[in-house]
């Protein structure tokens, strides 16, 4: 049996986990709009526009450079520095940091990912505060609900110590409800909020709510709910939203905000063509149709010692112009020496894919990489004897396990 291996990225495309993530300036102006209260925030694109802020918001600022970030652990830019929020007492200070992310590269996460330059930060009034909690409002998978997760120290105190409170409070609570006062006075005296806190708590709880309900989110997290240190009201920092894919077609004002910068130019532009390409870091093209055959071949071509260079899934109709599209895709990735094409004929029956695999090689000229395919289905016998007479050089396997050794093979060959 082949051990599973295919990635949590290609997990997540292939399940239709594709979320909008929005930058912390564009989630706190939603916040904003929402009735929430948020410190001031400015988008800076160079160093004279951050000494401009700094001037503007006089001394002490939280500076952050601006990227999705799509996992909690921080990461490393070439200047040496962290992208967890940093702190400056002084203008001096703050260009000292924005000049340590401007222009700056984001080291790769994973050995697939391509290096991503700083062109963007955030610099925020500094709020001074006395208490903090990493405030999320997600969906509770088990329970069919949703529900409000605090947790102690927030992520700029976070960011500044090695050793924090990993205390956390779960409040799920039922779609219909809402925010009640009821669940206010439940949350209150865990967090140990004092005075007229619990009225402030529920006007953020339900703006909140509001924005998951009605822009359809998945995951809103206000990475600092924060104290303040004078009047003692709460306030909202460094928050960071996710949103269904499936509800693009009916929230167009949110999906507008869609930073395509921020993603692999590949997938961008496959999924423009009805396809789902992700980058991985081997050397091996993919082109299948369907998810379990997809995730099946990245697995075969592991067990036979090799790599995939991506997931491509061309869906159910495996036409010449998909086919084109798929290996024009692939071919554009240089580190590909090898295609393997996996297609099972249902619907659309095999002679048919072989005469667009045909269509779409000769079309795109002689291919400067050796092509594996392998039809499985209806008239698969027909198809795969369509493809040797086509004389395109092309390698014709018949069996799932010898399509993907035979890929592994040539992908190796000199």
């Amino acid at each position: 049996m082949l051990q599973r291996r295919t990635n949590k990225r290609v997990l997540n495309h292939i399940y239709g986990r594709r979320h909008l993530h929005l930058h912390t300036h564009q989630s706190q102006a939603l916040l904003e709009k929402a009735g929430i209260p948020v410190p001031q925030l400015r988008v800076a694109k160079t160093l004279d526009e951050a000494k401009s802020i700094f001037r503007e918001f006089g001394n002490s600022y939280f500076i952050k450079p601006q990227f999705i970030q799509t996992s909690h652990n921080p990461r490393c830019l070439s200047s040496g520095i962290s992208t967890v929020t940093h702190f400056a007492n002084t203008p001096e200070e703050g260009v000292n940091v924005a000049s340590k992310m401007l222009g700056h590269e984001i080291l790769p996460g994973y050995p697939a990912e391509r290096p991503h330059i700083i062109d963007k930060i955030d610099i925020q009034e500094c709020i001074p505060f006395d208490r903090s909690f990493i405030l999320s409002l997600t969906v509770d998978r088990d329970n069919y609900c949703p529900v409000l997760v605090f947790t102690e120290d927030g992520s700029i105190m976070r960011s500044q110590t090695t050793e924090h409170s990993i205390i956390q409070y779960r409040f799920p609570f039922g779609f219909s409800e809402g925010i009640t006062p009821e669940l206010i006075r439940l949350i209150t005296p865990r967090l140990k909020l004092p005075g007229n806190n619990p009225k402030n708590l529920e006007q953020i709880l339900r703006g909140l709510y509001s924005i998951f309900v009605e822009k359809e989110a998945t995951n809103l997290v206000v990475g600092d709910l924060v104290r303040c240190s004078t009047g003692g009201h709460l306030m909202c920092m460094n928050s960071q939203f996710t949103f269904d894919d499936a509800a693009q077609s009916r929230q167009s004002e949110i999906f507008a905000l869609r930073d395509y910068e921020q993603e692999v130019s590949e997938e961008v532009e496959a999924e423009k063509h009805g396809l789902v390409y992700v980058r991985m870091e081997g050397n091996i093209g993919n082109v299948v149709n369907g998810a379990g055959l997809a995730m099946a071949t990245n697995d075969a071509i592991s067990f036979y010692g090799g790599k995939s260079a991506n997931f491509l899934d061309a869906g159910g109709k495996a036409t010449k112009e998909t086919m084109l599209r798929a290996f024009d895709i692939i071919l554009r990735d240089d580190r590909v020496t090898a295609i393997l094409v996996n297609i099972y004929g249902g619907l659309t029956r095999c002679d048919m894919i072989a005469e667009s695999i045909i269509a779409a090689a000769s079309e795109l000229g002689p291919l400067r990489v050796p092509v594996v395919v392998r039809l499985q289905g209806t008239n698969s016998e027909k198809g795969l004897a369509m493809l040797e007479d086509a004389d395109l050089g092309l390698y014709v396997e018949a069996g799932f396990g010898e399509a993907a050794k035979k890929a592994v093979e040539v992908a190796v060959s000199p």
